[in-house]
């Protein structure tokens, strides 16, 4: 067993894996991952709906989501390992005056900054992209070809094995225990030396926080995911389609349909079953803006739920922690993790390398944001 690495990042998930990756490609080799499963992926990453867009509402999400769908477009060439990316687009439908003023104050922001193939779309045009709608309510959308989803799973493996190739490693099965900051990492398997440490534990990353002495505001939440049987009545070519009055949405998936929705009424916690009653709120949704939905057979037995890492203003954490030299947090995604990975890594290798990183300006999103009351604000989470 490993007694000491130069970075120990604790979390083997799509986060983990892309630090390990850029760390390795910038020359650190001493890397090792503490992940407390048999097998990485066990967490939300193998639990995503794999979604991947560029619409959102804020100049910092934005960029960091043209970063990594450039990335994700290449990465089977890049890291010779398949990521699942299919650009079928996001189509947002606006039902109400001010989410249409919505789409088009943001379209011109995202258009600003590079996105230009962002686009306003009518009623029509939405009939003609997904003909199976009920469209009597909506006044337009938008509409981006190069958001799609990928394959969490795959994206995870592929930053993962490339690393570990390139000398990284992992420690499985080893529960962290204990940190002692600038020194190394306590865990189930032993003590592992180490100066610089990655907290990218996900769902589970405050409990990793007390343990260095911070109080890390990033809550579970529950998120559900409703898979039809195979279902031929919407084109497997569909975008991922947002209906912004509910929050329900959809996508295809294998020869069936992916569904999803923001429940309320739910509360945080680590709550990973699956609630059977959710599938009768999800079709109401479903059946009323895609009424096609309601000859479409669901087991609830093959439905899911994973957690998402919430933090109060829906951005992660990223960056070192003041007063904590060798401390550094990579959490609370919110929901865009694995959207976000291959920038977050990218961001996270140079911090630790050379303490800044050129992907975006990251100190908007440090820990200390929380205690000063510079929270920062996004309109477009799902």
């Amino acid at each position: 067993m490993p007694q000491s690495a130069e970075v120990v990042i604790i979390g083997g998930g799509i986060v983990g894996s892309s630090i390990a990756w850029h760390l390795t490609e910038s020359g650190c080799r001493d890397v090792l991952i503490i992940e407390r499963e048999s097998h990485q992926g066990k967490g939300s990453t193998g639990k995503s709906m794999g979604g991947v867009r560029a619409q959102f509402s804020s100049e910092l999400n934005i960029r960091l989501s043209l970063y990594s769908i450039d990335f994700f477009r290449q990465f089977d060439e890049r890291l010779g390992y398949p990521s699942g990316y299919r650009s079928q687009g996001y189509l947002f439908l606006a039902t109400s005056p001010k989410h249409l003023e919505y789409l088009r104050t943001t379209s011109l922001l995202q258009r600003s900054l590079g996105l230009d193939t962002v686009q306003l779309v009518s009623r029509g045009e939405i009939l003609k992209m997904v003909p199976q709608l009920r469209v009597d309510d909506v006044l337009g959308g938008s509409f981006c070809p190069i958001d799609g989803f990928v394959d969490p799973y795959s994206v995870m493996t592929g930053f993962a094995t490339r690393a570990f190739e390139s000398g990284a490693r992992i420690l499985r099965e080893a529960g962290v225990t204990g940190i002692d900051v600038n020194r190394g990492v306590h865990t189930t398997k032993g003590f592992i030396a180490a100066r610089t440490i990655v907290n990218a534990a996900g769902a589970w990353s405050s409990q990793i926080g007390r343990m260095a002495g911070i109080d890390l505001p990033v809550e579970p939440l529950r998120r559900m995911l409703v898979p039809t049987e195979p279902f031929p009545g919407i084109s497997q070519h569909a975008p991922m389609t947002i209906d912004m009055s509910t929050g329900f949405h959809f996508r295809p998936e294998g020869l069936g349909i992916l569904m999803a929705w923001n429940d309320p009424d739910e509360t945080p916690g680590f709550k990973t079953n699956f609630d059977p009653a959710f599938v009768e709120k999800i079709l109401t949704h479903a059946v009323n803006r895609v009424p096609c939905l309601e000859d479409a057979e669901v087991n609830p037995k093959r439905a899911w739920a994973g957690l998402y890492e919430m933090t109060p203003d829906h951005y992660p954490v990223l960056g070192a922690v003041p007063g904590l030299p060798g401390f550094y947090l990579a959490t609370g995604f919110s929901g865009h993790g694995v959207m976000h990975s291959p920038a977050t890594g990218r961001i996270m290798a140079d911090l630790i390398l050379r303490g800044e990183s050129d992907v975006v300006d990251p100190r908007p999103l440090g820990f200390q944001r929380f205690a000063e009351g510079r929270l920062l604000t996004e309109m477009a989470v799902l």
